[in-house]
């Protein structure tokens, strides 16, 4: 029992450090490469759009047909790589113009494709159900850590920097994760499984469902938060970025609160979280000045937070150990499917009607998709675990 302890902090200990690593570099990458195209590369909203859907593009074909496929062993060899690939395209991109900046994210979008879905499925090998709840709210948490650590460098950095070296000062932060790569935990199984019976899981439809809640407008704000900001407030740099930092502090604080008491009930609280997104795309539409436009976004943290974890918890309960590198991989695909669309969907649109309203007409693809959700969910036991 006690080196069972033991051995679950470590686990936990390497899996925040690695997480924090990837993330804080992976957001950094995924909010600042458009910044980069539109202010220093000078391209349109449409060309902006259209390079974030090719960085989730290739990230999506490492998820969905790459990860899934490879045998524990190998995966865990790509994984490393992937790390090393990471860190070399930050001064990639500092040197970037605007055809480079296209091949990079390529090759960047593989890479982090082949790190997330590994992260989950170590936060979820774990020995008892418990623990393994536990643990994926820690990952969470520690993804929430990773985007305020990440934001709070990255406004510092503009006071004084420009968008290009922004990717010199994260290289430290790249390292980290090359250190630490090889201490992630890999399922030990002879055989996994993966194909169309794993795509056919209660639990990755509910958690795909779910996340789609939520994941819609915050693709588009991954993208268009501080270009948004910045033009529509008229603001310098590091005040537009600024904008993401209530919102991933909001996002933390209700990870750490579902880390310290996990739910148990996830119905009320999935129910909750979209209403909040419901209420907050309003707010970004009808925002009259910066501080209440902060105060929304903040707002919006909340379902950021809650519906990730809760979406990884209902892969849990649904999938067995051989299944779960399979199941994982393919939700994360799913989401870098909504990347991939949504900001190119958005930066047309944005071209004909404006940014504010774009963005806030998700609500419709939002609310139609919770309907089907809790049509489906509701009274299932991955929501209410009997």
């Amino acid at each position: 029992m006690h080196s069972s302890k033991h051995s679950l902090i470590y686990s936990a200990i390497i899996l925040v450090l690695m997480t924090i690593s990837a993330r804080a570099t992976n957001n950094m990458v995924t909010t600042t490469v458009p910044l980069l195209a539109k202010y220093s590369l000078q391209l349109s909203n449409s060309l902006v759009g259209l390079l974030s859907a090719l960085l989730f593009t290739f990230n999506f074909i490492a998820t969905t047909f790459i990860n899934p496929e490879l045998n524990s062993r190998v995966r865990r060899r790509v994984f490393v790589i992937s790390n090393v690939i990471i860190l070399f395209s930050l001064p990639l991109y500092y040197l970037s113009n605007a055809i480079s900046i296209w091949i990079i994210s390529i090759f960047a979008g593989i890479a982090f494709g082949l790190v997330m879905p590994n992260l989950i499925t170590a936060a979820s090998l774990a020995n008892d159900k418990k623990s393994v709840e536990r643990l994926l709210s820690l990952y969470s948490t520690s993804l929430s850590t990773s985007l305020i650590l990440g934001p709070a460098i990255e406004v510092y950095l503009l006071t004084k920097y420009d968008y290009r070296d922004v990717f010199l000062w994260f290289i430290p932060i790249a390292v980290i994760g090359i250190i630490i790569s090889s201490s992630i935990r890999f399922p030990d199984v002879k055989r996994e499984s993966s194909g169309i019976s794993v795509i056919k899981n209660k639990g990755l439809t509910a958690a795909a469902l779910s996340i789609t809640t939520y994941n819609v407008p915050f693709a588009a704000f991954t993208t268009f938060l501080a270009i948004l900001a910045k033009d529509r407030f008229n603001l310098p740099n590091f005040d537009a970025y600024f904008v993401f930092l209530p919102f991933y502090i909001m996002s933390f604080l209700t990870r750490l609160t579902m880390t310290i008491r996990p739910f148990e009930n996830l119905r009320m609280p999935m129910l909750i979280s979209i209403i909040i997104t419901i209420l907050g795309l309003f707010g970004i539409l009808y925002a009259p000045n910066y501080s209440i436009f902060l105060a929304v976004i903040a707002l919006l943290g909340i379902p950021h937070g809650s519906i990730f974890p809760m979406a990884t918890i209902m892969i849990s309960r649904a999938t067995s150990i051989a299944e779960r590198n399979a199941v994982n991989s393919y939700f994360l695909a799913y989401n870098n499917l909504l990347f991939l669309v949504v900001p190119a969907t958005i930066g047309f649109v944005s071209e004909i009607v404006g940014l504010s309203l774009s963005i806030s007409a998700l609500i419709i693809p939002v609310a139609t998709t919770a309907v089907a959700f809790f049509k489906m969910f509701w009274n299932d036991n991955i929501m209410v675990k009997r």
